[in-house]
């Protein structure tokens, strides 16, 4: 292969996202960072190398990718490619002199030799240390993700750059049958696509794409830039900016936001500067705080720490098969992990919630119903044509072992804010 796309350590800091899946399987604009990927570079197969815990689920998910195999040399040189990057719209080709691809100070990618020995997992980042202090470097360009809202504040361009790029592929096409506010040409929809009467949409600030089979049902708004994926449906929405991914079930208003797929809002309520993973449900009423009442920058909670932000607005960034009850409110900067439950409390809900946790009641409280938990995610699933497999369940029962640390001492602390608040 002569791309291998490589996750390094800075995935911890793309949690909950990564927590199930890599890093470069995560969404910006109207693909994913992988596929924008293997266009800059102008292939259609490349190795992985991930963390080995999701190896089988990624072998599963791409069948395209080589997932943490030697790399054998070929006679040509070897790019390893920084899964975190966000490359730019234009393309180039693996092959070239040896060199460091940098944004900023972080690595991009780097170009190797054809004349070095096989490349393994555990060797990649001293290896792109080692290249690092050795090659010459030049600007990459693109973005590398390093918190989950960079996705979120990189999506709108993203967007611009993959409407003149699908306006080469005759994939999506301008769609004139729908009332356009703006450059009509800027509104590329799939032609299986089904975009009902009375939909407006409004491309004055970027454009908006619609992908196959996705339904657009009467009474919805889209504005540009934005992206509907395949198989989504549009329920009389009010979507202003953002990606939803495929087969989702949009309702309500979003707003900036993106789907990463198979998620459902389907009624009403507010989402915004928001991202959501897989298998997400928010039930009927769920409204997220995407602004503090003072306008002050945002503090996130990211991998045990607090992280300042330097933005003014972000919503909630949401775990695989996380569900909310109906009325549930989500605070400014909330982080939840996958299988959270989140019951309303007739106030805002805390801003972390571990992996495998509930919060009800007015308490965080440890998940234990894993064969619950496993049958819920086999029927919503099997709800979308997909299978829960012995694969899923062994990566699962294994981050719930990983996460236990961490979701006890945040169950622990909350608890005991609680209780100086009993005693006060």
């Amino acid at each position: 292969m002569p791309v291998i796309i490589y996750e390094d350590a800075a995935v911890a800091n793309l949690e909950p996202l990564t927590q199930t899946r890599p890093a470069f399987d995560l969404r910006c604009g109207a693909g994913t960072l992988l596929e924008r990927q293997l266009h800059f570079f102008g292939v259609r197969e490349a190795g992985a190398f991930v963390r080995p815990s999701l190896a089988p689920l990624c072998r599963r998910a791409h069948p395209e990718l080589t997932v943490n195999e030697p790399a054998i040399p070929a006679d040509g040189p070897l790019t390893v490619v920084n899964a975190r990057w966000f490359p730019p719209a234009s393309r180039t080709t693996a092959s070239g002199p040896p060199e460091v691809g940098v944004v900023g100070e972080e690595v991009a990618f780097v170009r190797l030799a054809a004349n070095r020995t096989m490349l393994e997992v555990g060797q990649v980042e001293s290896l792109v240390a080692e290249a690092k202090s050795a090659l010459s470097h030049r600007p990459a360009g693109g973005r590398l993700m390093n918190f989950p809202w960079d996705l979120v504040e990189k999506n709108p361009d993203a967007l611009r750059e993959d409407a003149g790029l699908l306006r080469q592929n005759p994939r999506l096409r301008p769609n004139r049958s729908a009332a356009v506010v703006g450059p009509g040409d800027d509104f590329l929809c799939h032609p299986t696509a089904r975009v009902e009467p009375h939909v407006l949409v409004d491309t004055t600030r970027g454009p908006v794409l619609v992908d196959r089979e996705a339904v657009v049902q009467a009474f919805s708004r889209l504005e540009g830039p934005c992206y509907i994926g395949p198989g989504t449906q549009v329920l009389a929405a009010r979507i202003r900016g953002g990606s939803v991914g495929p087969q989702c079930r949009v309702g309500g208003e979003v707003e900036e936001s993106i789907l990463q797929g198979n998620s459902n809002k389907y009624h009403d309520g507010f989402l915004g500067h928001s991202y959501l993973g897989e298998w997400v449900n928010f039930g009927a009423g769920t409204h997220t705080s995407d602004l503090r009442n003072d306008y002050g920058p945002i503090t996130m909670p990211i991998n045990g720490r607090s992280v300042p932000t330097g933005l003014i607005k972000i919503g909630v960034y949401v775990g695989d098969h996380t569900r909310t009850s109906i009325a549930t409110l989500l605070n400014t900067g909330t982080v939840i992990g996958p299988f959270g439950m989140l019951i309303a409390s007739g106030s805002l809900l805390p801003r972390l919630l571990p992996a495998f946790a509930r919060y009800g009641h007015g308490r965080i409280e440890e998940r234990t119903d894993v064969g619950q938990m496993f049958g819920t995610a086999a029927v919503a699933m099997g709800r979308r044509g997909q299978e829960w497999t012995g694969d899923h369940a062994e990566f699962y029962l294994a981050l719930f072992d990983v996460t236990a640390e961490s979701r006890r001492k945040v169950i622990r602390e909350s608890d005991q804010r609680r209780m100086r608040r009993v005693v006060g």
